[in-house]
């Protein structure tokens, strides 16, 4: 019999909640999985702890770990490698927080732009340590057990039929995909997805609490958990086989 998987939606540099998350799950044994979504940077005070964290958890507790990679991460290694001011710079994306919680600078404010001294690292990305890149690009793109499938943003339609990660050449579309028709017709082996806020999903399409938008958004064949970790919600998981879901909020 396969073991419980817990899968935790987009972190975005809040610790706080990601404790507070963890604490309220069962005990873990060997058996069990906890499968993180990605996005553990940028908009929230704390990625430099959040990453450091979830780096040193299957140090510290008996289940498996799997972290896998998200649009925030992918975008970074982006910047480094050739640059994107675009992603950099909208105070939208958060990338001030991270990097001053990587430097050890005063928290950003929400909509803060950055200073003149701090424009030429953000746009470089080369406040990360090297150990934190090289983390990043060995992040998967995607995890598959007997629960369920595992992606950032979601599985791409090809030719009429929704394509498996492990056919796709470039797997960057798992964690850029924002399809209304992924979200409304997919149907298949289900899928965990985080990277579009339940908020944006159509509440009335989901048997989860529909009358609370921000609550996990349960499709037919769909479960969405990103609910605004870092963004002024709150962190979630989802619990296989028991479908059991945690929050950070009280």
């Amino acid at each position: 019999m396969a073991g419980r998987t817990f899968a935790i939606g987009d972190i975005h540099g809040d610790i706080h909640a990601l404790y507070r998350l963890l604490s309220k799950f069962p005990e873990l044994t060997p058996e069990d999985t906890i499968v993180f979504l990605g996005d553990y940077i940028d908009r929230g005070p704390r990625s430099k702890d959040v990453v450091d964290f979830v780096r040193r958890l299957p140090s510290t507790t008996p289940a498996r770990v799997i972290c896998l990679r998200g649009n925030h991460e992918d975008a970074w290694l982006r910047v480094v490698e050739r640059g994107w001011d675009g992603f950099v710079l909208p105070p939208i994306n958060g990338c001030l927080a991270a990097y001053r919680s990587f430097v050890g600078g005063a928290p950003a404010a929400e909509g803060e732009e950055p200073h003149a001294t701090e424009r030429a690292m953000l746009m470089s990305g080369k406040f990360f340590p090297e150990d934190v890149l090289h983390w990043m690009y060995s992040l998967p793109y995607y995890y598959e057990d007997e629960h369920a499938l595992y992606v950032h943003a979601g599985i791409p339609k090809r030719d009429g039929r929704w394509v498996h990660p492990a056919e796709l050449e470039d797997k960057t579309v798992l964690l850029w995909l924002r399809d209304e028709d992924f979200f409304v017709n997919y149907r298949g082996k289900t899928i965990v997805f985080g990277h579009t806020t339940t908020s944006c999903l159509p509440p009335e399409l989901s048997s989860f609490t529909p009358d609370d938008p921000d609550d996990l958004w349960a499709g037919v064949n769909v479960i969405g958990i990103d609910t605004g970790c870092g963004k002024g919600g709150f962190l979630t998981a989802v619990e296989f086989p028991a479908l059991n879901v945690y929050e950070s909020r009280e």
